[in-house]
């Protein structure tokens, strides 16, 4: 759970930044990044995803239902920098409610993911200019 949370207070500590910051045009080159996470062939529900460049600020999703995600680089960008990223995946949560009413209450969540794709991680990604699909198949072995 500890990990979780940290990987929770990094996660606002990023998108904090990323909503101080500007961009424009003359801002770092991003390529769009978007793909499907799944678990034993099984879409990888409201899992968190971090692309981690050597240099550079990170960009995080969280998968949806269906295990699709799309990077965000800060509030009003999307998209990772250009090149070489460690990733990581993590699926532990805790619990949500929807004070909305709108039925998207969620229970707590212990990591379904071994340490390879979190807090080891052997996952890697190599951004390109323009669109980039990059899903990970990943296994609970």
């Amino acid at each position: 759970m500890f990990v979780y949370r940290l990987g929770k207070i990094f996660s606002i500590l990023i998108l904090a930044c990323g909503l101080c910051a500007c961009s424009g045009s003359n801002g770092p080159q991003l390529g769009q990044v978007s793909g499907v996470v799944t678990l034993d062939g099984e879409p990888l529900e409201y899992a968190q995803i971090t692309f981690q460049p050597e240099n550079g600020r990170p960009s995080v999703a969280e998968t949806d239902s269906a295990g699709n995600y799309s990077l965000s680089y800060t509030g009003t960008s999307t998209g990772a920098l250009i090149g070489a990223h460690k990733v990581v995946i993590t699926s532990a949560m805790d619990a949500y409610s929807d004070e909305t009413g709108e039925g998207k209450d969620r229970k707590a969540r212990a990591e379904l993911l071994p340490a390879k794709y979190h807090t080891q991680t052997t996952l890697t990604a190599d951004v390109k200019s323009g669109s980039n699909q990059i899903d990970f198949p990943l296994t609970s072995k």
